[in-house]
């Protein structure tokens, strides 16, 4: 078997490093879609009084001894803030979940139930931006895998290299624009979303870094992708001049 030339490696080098970027992608935009940690931070909660042998300091406690007198004269000692004690939450674009006080695990419910009824039809359309995202890079991802295996013709594997890149570029745009729609939408959640809910502080957590590491990926690998394509283009056009030039040169000097 003949090697392989040094175009054509390099043209396998940068159709792997494109499919690596896209799979990469892909894994990281499932992750952040199917977990719960876009959003994390902190609510102030009142304290629950301190019933029957519930002591310390997560609960309100009284002077009296004796709590089931309801004769006693009871004192609450917390005053100003000792009155309220702040609960972990974090939230994707499924749900969000948050601590429970004097109780092991966490209370979730339905981010779309939170958020208000005027920007439900955006979280909506940043779902399904998400979804359509997935679908995109997995086809990317699946063009790409066909080209790489695909062998036997160089203009057919051009062909599938073009298309994979509009997939791959296409997927980019609807990731940027479901991330930002997300954002937005959290953002009218924290100012208007119910009371019991609104978080005293909150950053972006891991999720919404991974997903825009996937959007970063998935441009790379769209970069790598309509790069492959033009050079092979290109070196497809000096072999035809040089092939021109060979031709014009035996017609003017033929062999007797």
């Amino acid at each position: 078997r003949m090697p392989a030339s040094v175009p054509e490696t390099d043209r396998r080098h940068r159709a792997s490093a494109a499919f690596s970027l896209s799979f990469l992608s892909l894994v990281f935009s499932i992750t952040a879609f199917g977990s719960s940690y876009w959003c994390e931070g902190t609510r102030k909660v009142a304290k629950p009084f301190c019933t029957g042998e519930s002591k310390g300091d997560l609960c309100i406690r009284f002077n009296s001894p004796d709590a089931n007198n309801s004769q006693a004269v009871q004192y609450i000692w917390e005053t100003g803030d000792d009155k309220f004690v702040e609960r972990k939450f974090h939230a994707g674009i499924w749900y969000s979940c948050e601590e429970t006080i004097n109780e092991e695990g966490e209370k979730c419910r339905s981010f779309i139930s939170l958020t208000p009824a005027s920007d439900r039809g955006v979280l909506w359309l940043s779902i399904v931006a998400e979804l359509l995202y997935v679908i995109f890079l997995l086809m990317g991802n699946i063009l790409m895998s066909v080209e790489m295996c695909y062998y036997s013709s160089v203009i057919d594997g051009l062909k599938i290299n073009a298309f994979s890149a509009v997939v791959t570029v296409l997927a980019g745009l609807l990731g940027m624009v479901a991330h930002m729609m997300y954002t937005t939408v959290f953002q009218m959640t924290v100012n208007l979303g119910p009371e019991d809910w609104r978080p005293h502080t909150w950053d972006y957590g891991w999720s919404y870094c991974l997903a825009w590491a996937s959007f970063a990926c998935c441009m790379a690998a769209a970069v790598t992708t309509i790069n492959k394509y033009t050079k092979t283009i290109l070196e497809f056009k000096h072999k035809r001049k040089k092939l021109e030039r060979s031709l014009k040169i035996k017609y003017k000097f033929p062999d007797h």
